[in-house]
């Protein structure tokens, strides 16, 4: 499971490379990534752009193997992989963002 550190005013969930803070006093979001050692520069975006917080579940073409991840989507069609994780995980991590940015 992520990795999900809660307030009443912030939230941020890590998992892997990923990071996602979301902060109700700022009213913002920034969503941090690593490339292989690299960190990319963190997109930062209103917590208003969030549109959907959702899993989407994927079949591995090599091995058939059912991925479930968790996806932010955001008003002007950016799509965002936050977690990948059991498919319960998974439900629980969208589960938490959801009610905190009030989806």
């Amino acid at each position: 499971m992520a990795n999900i550190e809660k307030t009443a005013n912030r939230l941020v969930v890590k998992s892997g490379s990923t990071s996602l803070t979301l902060d109700k006093g700022t009213g913002k979001a920034v969503l941090q990534t690593k490339l292989l050692l690299w960190s990319k520069k963190p997109v930062e975006f209103a917590l208003s752009d969030i549109d959907d917080i959702a899993v989407k579940t994927d079949v591995d073409g090599m091995s058939g193997a059912t991925i479930h991840h968790s996806v932010l989507h955001r008003r002007y069609g950016e799509i965002a992989v936050l977690t990948t994780e059991e498919a319960k995980h998974a439900a629980e991590t969208v589960r938490v963002l959801r009610n905190f940015v009030g989806l």
